[in-house]
């Protein structure tokens, strides 16, 4: 009876050691998030990788022991993780220790927009997972909002927390994963946010200027360069995540389908641009019909895309980089046959198809995910806005030189004629000079809306560091006071989690609406200084007359009763900081801002709902 059992023991303990040195393995993948680097921590060497081909994993799957030993480590160090195109699954196993005695806040990110869908499971501090399902097909989903995929972790003091990440798509698959200290992410966020503004900045400049120059020459170069740079920046807002951010409420498009179906619209575009600027129908007719079937080809991509992309995506990107080197060939061809325009057309889209091969040599694999492959089209398109600015200059000019030439001909035949065409100039002329005025309309009322927060319509944090600098400088001139409070509402998280954003929203604006009616003098000024923080400047003011002006503030708040159900107080209130300075050469402006800061910091560690100077 003995006999048949005794081999399953030895069985059992080598399971046994199996399972343990598979949790051995885990917990030395943990990660000491304690200190953190000035910027982004790489998590491609800290995870550990499963896949799971057939999409069927569940969390209570992956955390049993057999699972977990199937979870590879070591992992190369990289700014990304390259999975290929694939249709498996893919789960990440992450780590995280704190071993100092406070909690610790961290945000986790998953910088590629276009990954279709992303379950996160997120651990609180009883060790019980809250998981949040997102991505590019998961409209309206993200957790913190951003272009991106942003997680906040809150890690408990003297703690491990293991998070797990399933990631799927139906292309390529390519996950940059950080992890951030706050401050170190929303400064990130910031100039991340400014390089996407000055970009589409230029390109809303170009489409209006060019626009502008179409309705006043009707020449349809212009028009098409429009629809090409609008083809571009709508598929870089995909391939960037601003769509999901410009359409708040969500979007019924597959998004890689989309990218890819703006890429073919936008490879159009261009061909057409391209026949019309270097006029290949007289200098290359045979090659000019080769460029109408690929225009006709590239326009109808974005229907096959929509029905097969994932099959269809690999064979996307290898006539993408044959278009290109079409496209070069025809423009060299052109430059060796003198065609004045193909050389601004060469040198223009050179840094263009550079910036697009980039992208896409990152997309296969070829090249490593870093700040310039990652932006590299958007920085190519830049540079070949700018430059082909200048081709389209030298274009009007050999428009008016030619137009000049024939001026001086009909000149000499005929005296009226010549006199027809100086009044057509004029007139073309002041039509240009009415365009060029109603631009600088718009580009000053654009300039207000710059300044003026969108949700409460009081002036946004840029007019405020212009306000603080000239009021500063003045008051440094006049060697007067100047007063600054920080306002904070209080628990305005806890508010937004109890009532929703919408409601946060109203609050919101009901403080802004009180903050402007009580400090209400001519030269006062407020504005929201970010999130729930607000700020008025007081100039002239001394210490006593500033702290009344706060105390007013937080009284006539409190008197709201704007009910908060998660607050000890009961209502909503605020927390103000003031200081007020004498400005002097020795300092600059941001000194009382970090007063003011450091005072509010102390009327929250003091209870709230009250007002401290800064000493």
């Amino acid at each position: 009876m003995h006999s048949p059992r005794t081999p399953r023991h030895p069985i059992r303990w080598l399971l046994f050691c199996m399972a343990w040195l598979a949790s051995c393995a885990w917990a030395t993948e943990a990660l000491d998030a304690t200190v953190m680097p000035a910027g982004a921590l790489s998590l491609s060497e800290f995870v550990a990788l499963l896949e799971d081909p057939e999409r069927n994993l569940t969390l209570a799957d992956v955390q049993t022991a057999a699972q977990a030993a199937r979870f590879k480590t070591d992992l190369p160090a990289s700014s990304s993780l390259n999975l290929g195109f694939t249709r498996s699954a893919y789960w990440l196993r992450l780590t995280l220790r704190n071993h100092s005695n406070t909690p610790l806040e961290r945000m986790l990110t998953v910088d590629n927009p276009r990954i279709a869908f992303i379950q996160a499971h997120l651990p609180d501090a009883s060790g019980q997972y809250r998981s949040i399902v997102t991505g590019s097909d998961v409209p309206n989903s993200r957790l913190y909002p951003n272009r991106n995929f942003v997680f906040p972790l809150t890690l408990a003091p003297a703690s491990e927390q293991v998070v797990y990440l399933r990631i799927a798509s139906n292309i390529g698959l390519l996950v940059p994963l950080q992890l951030w200290s706050p401050a170190a992410f929303h400064a990130h966020e910031r100039n991340d946010y400014l390089v996407q503004a000055w970009y589409f900045g230029i390109v809303s400049a170009m489409i209006l200027f060019n626009l502008m120059l179409f309705f006043a020459l009707r020449d349809r170069i212009y028009l098409l360069y429009v629809v090409f740079v609008t083809c571009l920046a709508f598929t870089l807002a995909i391939k960037n995540g601003l769509v999901g951010e410009l359409w708040p409420g969500g979007t019924l498009l597959d998004m890689n389908a989309a990218y890819y179906s703006g890429a073919s619209l936008t490879l159009s575009a261009l061909l057409l641009f391209m026949r019309r600027m270097l006029r290949t129908d007289q200098l290359m007719p045979r090659t000019d019909r080769l460029l109408l079937g690929m225009i006709i080809f590239f326009a109808l991509t974005p229907l096959a895309f929509a029905l097969a992309l994932p099959t269809l995506v690999r064979a996307g990107i290898v006539l993408y980089m044959a278009s290109v080197v079409v496209i070069l060939i025809v423009v060299v061809a052109c430059a060796l046959k003198r065609q004045r325009n193909a050389y601004f057309f060469l040198a223009a889209f050179a840094v263009l198809i550079l910036g697009a091969a980039t992208t896409l040599l990152r997309a296969v694999g070829v090249l490593p995910t870093n700040a310039f492959t990652v932006d590299a089209i958007q920085l190519g398109s830049a540079v070949e806005m700018l430059l082909l600015a200048f081709a389209l200059a030298d274009r009007f000019n050999v428009m008016r030189r030619d137009k000049a030439q024939v001026q001086t001909d009909l000149l000499r035949a005929q005296q009226q004629l010549l006199d027809t065409l100086q009044n057509s100039e004029r007139q073309l002329e002041q039509r240009v000079a009415e365009r060029t005025d109603e631009l600088q309309l718009l580009n000053s009322k654009l300039e207000a809306l710059s300044l003026t927060d969108g949700l409460t319509g009081i002036a946004n944090r840029r007019d405020f560091d212009s306000i603080l600098q000239q009021e500063w400088q003045r008051a440094q001139r006049l060697s007067q006071p100047l007063a600054l409070g920080i306002l904070d509402v209080d628990w305005f998280k806890r508010y937004n989690d109890l009532y929703g954003h919408p409601a946060g929203d109203v609050c919101l604006r009901q403080i802004a609406q009180t903050l402007a009616s009580t400090v209400c003098r001519a030269s006062d000024f407020v504005a929201r200084y970010g999130g729930e923080e607000f700020v008025f400047i007081a100039p002239m003011t001394e210490a006593s007359n500033a702290m009344d002006i706060a105390h007013k503030l937080v009284q006539t708040i409190a008197d709201l009763a704007m009910p908060h159900n998660d607050s000890p107080l009961g209502c909503v209130t605020v927390s103000i900081g003031v200081a007020v300075m004498v400005p002097s050469t020795e300092h600059n402006a941001e000194v009382i801002v970090q007063r003011a800061d450091a005072a509010l910091y102390q009327a929250k560690t003091q209870g709230r709902n009250r007002t401290v100077l800064a000493e």
